[in-house]
């Protein structure tokens, strides 16, 4: 049976369908359609009832988890493990209104859609960075590689190494507002909470060698000042970033078939 969505919550969350759904989920958890310990539909099987890609539930259901409704088990799926007014009432003394809650008043970013806005900007800034970069620029860049790389092998890995990359990157454009941007986006990603709990259900390192891989593939075609190269280099770089957070993030199965958010297309990357 598909579900419609009240008018209100189109209205009010046309650009963010997980927010609006979120919201209808945490309405039905009030109403007692599911009891505490119930599991919850499949993910595909609620998309299906609302008609949209497997993802756009993902970002629900990491919303209703952050708020310690729900828990997802790795392989067994989804279980109610709170009540919404509970839930609440235990902590405030009082039922807070549906727009107040946490994470499903719209105010964070899921991560799907921030890469959906990182592949859009960030592969622009590396095809114009190419046309203005230099040798000393280069070799910063170079010398963040190699540490990344010792890191890995050390099994400290830090955050840090792959935000210094892409920031080089941006700094390189020369363009002032660019820099800022970058920045900007990072700042959210670092304060994202709905990012944070995505990647708690992640537990292996090894996917960071082909996103090294991927950021020697952007080096080389910077320094040779090669535009498209550079473009596609972060593209596909991105791309990756976001079909490994949805394979290794599933808590049902391996295959999926859904984004949440569609990818920029390849051909303009290449093309131009």
């Amino acid at each position: 049976m598909k579900v419609t969505m009240s008018n209100e919550n189109k209205t009010t969350q046309n650009s963010r369908r997980y927010v609006s759904i979120g919201l209808d989920l945490l309405k039905q958890l009030e109403k007692g359609a599911y009891a505490i310990g119930e599991r919850l539909p499949t993910e595909r099987e609620i998309a299906e009832q609302y008609d949209v890609s497997r993802t756009v539930i993902r970002e629900a259901i990491i919303m209703l988890e952050l708020e310690g409704l729900v828990e997802v088990r790795k392989g067994s799926g989804v279980y109610v493990v709170a009540l919404p007014n509970q839930n609440r009432s235990e902590a405030s003394g009082s039922e807070q209104p549906l727009s107040s809650v946490q994470c499903l008043d719209g105010t964070d970013i899921g991560p799907f859609e921030m890469l959906q806005g990182r592949q859009l900007i960030e592969s622009n800034i590396a095809e114009f960075a190419a046309t203005q970069i230099t040798k000393a620029e280069i070799m910063k860049m170079r010398k963040v590689l190699s540490l990344e790389k010792q890191a890995l092998k050390s099994g400290e890995y830090a955050e840090d190494h792959d935000k210094e990359f892409h920031l080089l990157i941006a700094k390189a454009s020369k363009n002032t507002f660019l820099i800022e941007v970058s920045e900007l986006m990072w700042r959210k990603r670092a304060e994202s909470k709905m990012w944070a709990q995505l990647h708690s259900h992640i537990d292996t390192s090894e996917y960071r060698l082909k996103w090294l891989e991927d950021h020697a593939k952007i080096l080389s075609a910077l320094q040779r000042k090669d535009p498209q190269a550079a473009k596609l280099a972060m593209w596909q770089h991105l791309e990756s970033v976001k079909n490994t957070l949805l394979d290794l993030s599933d808590v049902e199965d391996e295959s999926f078939d859904g984004y949440l958010f569609d990818s920029y297309p390849i051909f303009n990357a290449s093309n131009g």
